[in-house]
């Protein structure tokens, strides 16, 4: 471990997320070979009012931090102080996000090798159940002055190092940082620089073969990271194996969240129809089940027919008629509903195949009325009521990219995705033109989170009329 030129960094920030909040203090220390180079901290402005609680655990007060310089003054020489140096850090994920967006936002790009002293406790000491900063301090006996200041907690994960390095000692430290800061290695058709030029942004990416052609369409919520995940590990699927002997280029396409990477993800995979993707492009239509009137057998209708039905009619959805097939039978058992009121078996003097073993009720004998029967074939339809649109025309559902200022307009009408504007010229003729978009599954179960909840980078557009 004391080989590497590392930095011991801690953050206080104004809260949890690294989209919403902001840093106020940065402390560090950096060590080369084993001997402290240098100490460094200061107060950051975050350009709001810091949260009481976050005022009485850390000491840092409005007033203290107002006259602080801003982020973006001092990233150009924390970016110099970082540069080439192992970041070493508690719950390293929380700091080393915080860092990539405060970077972003200031126009710069930072990407390091990341060494999480949680991890790194819990590898060491796996008999201890707890492995938070405060646990820690009580095990090894610290003294901490500062603690919730960033320079005094960065002092406490050098002290922690140092600790480690006695016991249990310089060569399970050693194999331990070396393994949770091993990358994967990059695919020999690649660049080697590959894994440091892949944006940590919302997007899709596509691993390109042998004359350019489709091997696999991906999205992410971070592109990066899904695609060391695809070159990761020594039990990787089969499918992650192809691809790395095959793949000769990497593109990606950067969207403002995920779910503009979920509607780009679509028209790729249809677009380009990659070798990989089979189970994707075989899914990106639906089979529903349609019932106009409770007397009349339910009807198989695939995703391609939902604008010639009104909503409230179907039921579902589902990826193959096999399976819509097994869902009704499954409610048929459930309520005692009779197969052949339901159309799966031809009418017989003796009833349907259910009525012997008391599946089904008897409607098909007379031993139960059909008004009976309906009754309960529509509360068991309701489970699978498609929800309706609660609009009364289209939508714009407005994503933002909390890092950048990109803006993607994603106009939808009837659970359909109808096409992305970043413009309001965009948005206008998207508004007016006619579509053949078919339901989509995904698309359907996606739109419906987030129009129940929409994330706080997302809000709706209602469109006119």
């Amino acid at each position: 471990m004391f080989n590497e030129h590392i930095v011991f960094l801690d953050l206080e920030t104004t809260g949890g997320s690294a989209t919403l909040d902001r840093i106020i203090e940065i402390g560090l220390i950096e060590v080369n070979r084993g001997v402290v180079v240098g100490e460094w901290s200061t107060l950051i402005n975050p350009g709001r009012r810091i949260p009481h609680g976050i005022q009485v655990l850390t000491g840092i007060t409005d007033d203290m931090a107002q006259t602080a310089p801003t982020f973006s003054e001092i990233s150009t020489g924390l970016a110099e102080r970082l540069e080439g140096k192992v970041l070493a850090a508690h719950n390293a994920r929380f700091d080393y996000g915080f860092l990539k967006g405060e970077f972003l936002r200031a126009g710069l790009r930072y990407v390091a090798p990341v060494l999480c002293t949680v991890k790194l406790s819990r590898r060491l000491f796996p008999q201890h159940p707890r492995h938070n900063l405060d646990a820690l301090i009580i095990r090894h006996a610290l003294f901490c002055i500062d603690r919730h200041r960033a320079l005094g907690d960065a002092r406490v994960l050098w002290e922690l190092a140092q600790i480690w390095n006695r016991d249990p000692g310089s060569d399970a430290l050693s194999a331990a940082c070396t393994e949770l800061l091993t990358r994967p290695a990059v695919p020999p058709a690649l660049p080697p620089d590959l894994f440091d030029t892949l944006p940590e942004l919302p997007g899709v990416y596509i691993f390109h073969g042998e004359d350019d052609s489709a091997l696999y369409v991906g999205k992410s919520a971070n592109i990066r990271s899904r695609v060391l995940v695809h070159f990761s590990g020594d039990k990787r699927p089969g499918k992650d194996l192809k691809i790395a002997e095959a793949v000769r280029r990497v593109s990606w396409i950067e969207t403002a969240g995920e779910l503009g990477a979920h509607f780009e993800h679509a028209r790729l995979v249809k677009a380009l129809t990659p070798q990989h993707n089979v189970q994707a492009r075989s899914e990106s239509w639906s089979w529903l089940w349609r019932s106009d009137t409770p007397d009349t057998p339910p009807q198989l209708v695939t995703g391609t027919e939902i604008d010639e039905l009104a909503v409230e009619h179907l039921y579902g959805a589902f990826r193959s008629r096999s399976i819509a097939t097994t869902a009704l039978r499954e409610l048929a058992n459930a309520y005692g509903l009779c197969r052949v009121l339901l159309g799966f078996e031809a009418a017989a003097s003796s009833g349907c195949s259910a009525v012997e073993s008391e599946r089904c009720r008897g409607a098909c004998i007379g031993r139960e009325s059909a008004i009976s029967h309906s009754i309960r074939a529509v509360q068991a339809l309701t489970k699978l009521r498609l929800k309706p649109w609660p609009y009364r025309g289209r939508i714009a559902v407005r994503e933002r990219d909390p890092y950048t200022d990109r803006i993607e307009l994603h106009v939808i009408e009837r659970w359909r995705h109808l096409g992305t504007a970043h413009s309001e010229p965009e948005l206008h003729e998207l508004a007016l033109v006619a579509s053949d978009a078919a339901f989509d599954l995904d698309t359907y179960k996606a739109l419906v989170r987030v129009l129940k909840a929409p994330p706080r980078n997302c809000d709706i557009v209602v469109l006119p009329v």
